[in-house]
């Protein structure tokens, strides 16, 4: 069974920094390409950053600079550094693992900045 578990959400404020953690199990997990989405209220989801199995990393042009996204297969954990955070990054924050065109979600877990 197929089951990622994200964790390292919360309130912070501006400029302030959290990373985020998906753990992965029931997978060949390095075999998969994983990426971050996130949904803020009454916007659609939208890709944040993404690591293929290889480590090729590519981001959202609104987080360029400021998160890293990062695996430890050996861990089967996808983890995302976000430095420097917005007012306009709050979200819940998805853990997407995609392996032969069929992508698996999370849960999702809540970031909130707020002064």
């Amino acid at each position: 069974q197929v089951q990622f578990v994200e964790s390292g959400g919360g309130l912070v404020q501006p400029g302030e920094s959290l990373r985020l953690s998906c753990a992965a199990s029931g997978i060949a997990f390095r075999f998969y390409d994983m990426a971050w989405n996130r949904q803020a209220p009454g916007k659609q989801r939208e890709l944040a950053a993404r690591i293929t199995s290889s480590g090729t990393t590519n981001y959202a042009d609104s987080v360029k600079g400021r998160f890293t996204i990062s695996r430890d297969n050996a861990k089967t954990t996808v983890y995302l550094q976000m430095n420097s955070l917005k007012p306009e990054d709050p979200a819940v924050y998805y853990c997407v693992g995609r392996f032969r065109g069929s992508d698996y979600w999370g849960q999702g877990t809540q970031v909130t900045v707020s002064s």
